[in-house]
């Protein structure tokens, strides 16, 4: 099986592959405004405060909805060089045992994450310059690990669980 990288996995996609296109194509604008703002800024003498801030906020929202997306056209890096050797029956069994793999490490980054958002929230904590609420951002990261994790459970339980090479 060959692995084809001349057209994205999935052109078309659902509303949830939208929304996260959407979500992380803002997240990108939003890092490359701030950047580009502060950067012509340092250059005409004025200083745009927190921009790295906002980038790094921006970042949180792009990674996670590039997760997604990666986890719902099925573009996640993969191993084929056992699997590629085996029959279609081992070769399902082994898809479906890393789609379990995947969702149980998506499950222990959102419980570890979720400990630490249970452990700081009352604290408040914002960021230095702009003040902008850290809280938010961990909602977010916790609600995508969660949402991959279903995603990739989905496909283990699915038709086949295989996935397309």
């Amino acid at each position: 099986m060959v692995q084809r990288f001349d057209k994205p996995p999935s052109a078309g996609g659902g509303l949830l592959t939208r929304i996260s296109f959407v979500l992380g194509a803002a997240g990108l604008l939003m890092a490359m405004s701030a950047d580009a703002i502060a950067v012509l800024g340092r250059h005409v003498g004025f200083t745009l405060l927190g921009a790295i801030e906002v980038v790094q906020a921006s970042v949180v929202l792009a990674a996670s909805a590039a997760m997604v997306g990666a986890t719902l056209s099925g573009a996640h890096a993969r191993v084929h060089i056992l699997i590629e050797r085996l029959g279609p029956t081992w070769h399902q069994r082994y898809d479906r045992a890393s789609d379990i793999a995947c969702c149980l490490f998506f499950l222990f980054l959102a419980a570890g994450s979720a400990w630490v958002a249970a452990d700081l929230w009352s604290g408040f904590e914002v960021t230095e310059i702009l003040g902008l609420p850290l809280r938010w951002l961990r909602v977010v990261w916790i609600g995508s690990c969660v949402l991959i994790a279903i995603l990739f459970l989905a496909r283990a339980l699915g038709k086949g669980g295989s996935h397309e090479s």
